[in-house]
């Protein structure tokens, strides 16, 4: 059928967003143009329903990886690339895959969720094209005798033998046996002229993925839960923001966002998720820290600063060092950083600022006072490395006496890039830097002091 006498072929490719936005007349006028057989169809025309992020892009590709959110529609792009790629125009006619090979994490889940699921490959398949299900086999049939098969990423071994010419991999990320399962699925696409690869997952810090979104051969399309709010229930979105709101565990489950851990890293996810708390008890002291961008250029290097508070009642060992706010900037001027730094000094009623000098010394000092000359202002100069600086801040935060309050995704981003012999990440690590400075100040010089007065710390 042909419902381009209603929509072009560009339209349908965003057709729903179209007609949704429509007045009820328009929407009606639209239906009422359309033929029986065009309205039957329209269900299961899926370049007329789908978002952006859950069609193939353009261009040479093998690898077709949609990173998204729970609940962002991963499962139904998948299960439609799959028709899209077995079907052709009439339910007899060959389309351009013949085998494709279906792998999940375990059998139960290829079955349950890719084929059988609310979104999965039978729930989308119109009446006059829907495939059989030969349990057996563990095999789908289409009425034009294209099959997939499904696999358990457990059994990696099982890829040996079959050969295909499409291949859909669900939750890559979770499989435990991630590589050697990608390693024989690559073996085993060897048919047709350009076998492709749809891989649908979240976010998570394995290797087999990030290998994967290095290759050339790769494309993404990216999306948060939030994209498919309008077939999820509003109350499961309200919820799970306001619990995990501004945790690695959003970014990654919620966003779709890949949170990536270097390779020997001072502060892991776990470590972070463990410092994670909603409630602030009252505080004795806070500082706003700053580490300050060299320009203020877009391009250049955030100027980082952080809020942090602390309870100091009590033996030095029970001290505890609270993040109240990553407020870094990009790109102002530095009487605009500045002016950000001393607002937040008002706002959160701070008792000291520090910054790190090491680049434009007294200057910084002299800006600061034009703006404010009352603001309590401490200059710290750097003599170590970032790596050995940050080590014993990461002890800290080992012995649980470190907390995260509010959204410091980004901040956590940098953490989690570094290591003892330095950031590994991209740029400069301006929001830890600060972060670093302000608990130095709050926590370990004082209780270095306490120990020993001749001794200071940093």
């Amino acid at each position: 059928m042909n419902m381009q006498s209603t929509l072009t072929q560009h339209d349908l490719r965003s057709g729903a967003d179209w007609i949704a936005c429509e007045t009820a007349e328009v929407q009606k006028s639209f239906l009422d143009e359309l033929t029986e057989a065009e309205l039957l169809a329209l269900p299961f025309m899926f370049d007329f329903w789908a978002m952006p992020h859950q069609l193939p892009p353009d261009g040479d590709w093998r690898n077709w990886v949609i990173m998204g959110g729970r609940g962002a529609g991963k499962t139904r792009a998948g299960a439609e690339w799959v028709r899209a790629a077995v079907e052709g125009s009439r339910p007899q006619d060959q389309g351009r895959c013949r085998r494709i090979a279906l792998v999940g994490e375990t059998l139960d889940q290829v079955r349950e969720v890719m084929i059988f699921g609310d979104s999965g490959i039978l729930a989308c398949s119109p009446p006059d094209r829907r495939p059989q299900w030969h349990a057996t086999r563990r095999m789908l049939i289409w009425p034009n005798g294209a099959t997939v098969q499904a696999f358990s990423a457990h059994d990696p071994e099982s890829l040996r033998g079959p050969q295909f010419d499409g291949a859909w991999v669900d939750e890559l990320a979770k499989w435990k046996k991630g590589t050697d399962t990608w390693d024989m699925l690559q073996f085993a696409l060897r048919l047709g002229d350009a076998p492709r690869v749809c891989v649908t997952t979240t976010p998570r810090n394995v290797g087999v993925l990030k290998d994967l979104l290095k290759m050339p051969s790769t494309v993404v399309t990216h999306a948060p839960t939030e994209a498919n709010a309008a077939n999820l229930a509003s109350s499961f979105l309200a919820e799970v923001r306001v619990r995990y709101a501004g945790s690695s565990l959003s970014r990654q489950e919620l966003d779709g966002v890949l949170v990536e851990e270097a390779e020997g890293a001072l502060w892991t996810l776990p470590m972070l998720e463990a410092a994670r708390l909603h409630d602030l008890p009252p505080m004795d002291r806070i500082v706003v820290a700053i580490d300050p961008a060299t320009t203020a250029s877009k391009a250049s290097d955030q100027c980082g600063i952080v809020v942090v508070g602390a309870v100091t009642r009590g033996p030095v060992q029970d001290w505890r060092a609270y993040v109240l706010q990553d407020a870094s900037t990009t790109g102002l001027s530095p009487t605009q950083w500045a002016q950000v730094a001393i607002d937040l000094m008002h706002e959160w009623q701070a008792d000291r600022m520090v910054v790190e000098v090491n680049q434009g010394g007294d200057m910084i000092e002299t800006l600061i006072r034009q703006i404010d000359p009352l603001v309590p202002f401490r200059k710290l100069h750097a003599s170590r490395s970032k790596g050995a600086r940050a080590e014993p801040v990461a002890a800290l935060y080992e012995q649980g006496r470190v907390f995260h309050h509010g959204d410091l995704g980004a901040l956590e981003d940098q953490m989690c890039a570094m290591t003892p012999f330095g950031y590994v990440g991209k740029g400069s690590p301006d929001r830890l830097d600060a972060l670093v400075w302000a608990v130095h100040e709050l926590i370990i010089a004082p209780s270095a002091h306490m120990r020993n007065p001749r001794v200071r710390a940093l």
